[in-house]
């Protein structure tokens, strides 16, 4: 009985020994940092981005020299940027800068924040909350990295994020313009005017903000953004348009 046994703990062991043996060679001898992100990298080209995550949070949890923890949380935020799933990219981006807000990437970090909302915007029809959103993460990489190397394209991205804004603003002012909705349009027409006065259409808005005073009955008012807009725009046909409201006591 006891060398029957034997035998088949005998049998057990060799049956299940290669199976452990070769477990234990998918893992290195020893945590190499440097060689598991090597390993994420693979991985995140071959888009297998869970696997990659794996390796990546085993860097962040195992490295005591605080060297590859902070390049794998990127590399984390990157994975669900390449992924799609933006929201979750956002918070891990986040997650960095909050962990690492010295580092020498949180620059990096803080303008892939404003281009994930700056990629989503469509339109000034529907892209003006995104717009907002883009422009005000361009202007807190401005604020907190003054001498970021994404300058410029900030600067560019915030212009046109402004523009698309301002285009909004008068798409709606318009539309209650037309319903004669003058002091809903006047609303609109008036933060575009403060908010954005480089406005490239900044003469139609002066012209429908007299016009909209003009409805209402507030004849000084109108005559007041007829003046402003004849001086600053004196060759357009929305000056010539506003003499109109200058004559008509």
């Amino acid at each position: 009985m006891m060398k029957r046994m034997t035998l088949i703990l005998i049998s057990l062991f060799i049956l299940f020994a290669p199976a452990c043996s070769s477990k234990k060679e998918l893992r290195p001898a020893r945590f190499d940092p440097k060689e598991y992100l090597k390993r994420a990298n693979k991985l995140i080209e071959d888009e297998d981005y869970d696997e990659a995550r794996r390796l990546l949070l085993e860097v962040k949890n195992r490295d005591l020299t605080h060297r590859y923890a902070p390049i794998a949380q990127l590399k984390i935020a990157e994975t669900y940027e390449k992924d799609e799933d933006y929201e979750t990219a956002v918070s891990e981006y986040q997650r960095f800068l909050r962990l690492y807000p010295d580092h020498t990437e949180a620059p990096y970090a803080q303008y892939k924040i404003a281009m994930i909302y700056f990629k989503q915007i469509e339109g000034p029809d529907k892209g003006a909350g995104g717009a907002r959103k883009a422009m005000e993460e361009f202007q807190k990489l401005l604020r907190l990295y003054p001498r970021n190397p994404y300058r410029e394209a900030a600067q560019l991205r915030i212009k046109k994020c402004k523009n698309l804004m301002a285009e909004y603003e008068f798409l709606v002012g318009k539309f209650y313009y037309k319903k004669d909705s003058y002091r809903a349009a006047l609303g609109r027409f008036k933060e575009l005017l403060k908010s954005f006065p480089e406005y490239k259409h900044i003469d139609q808005v002066l012209y429908l903000t007299a016009s909209s005073y003009y409805e209402m009955g507030k004849k000084q008012k109108a005559r007041q953004y007829a003046q402003e807009l004849i001086k600053r725009f004196p060759k357009t046909e929305w000056a010539e348009k506003a003499k109109d409201f200058l004559t008509d006591e």
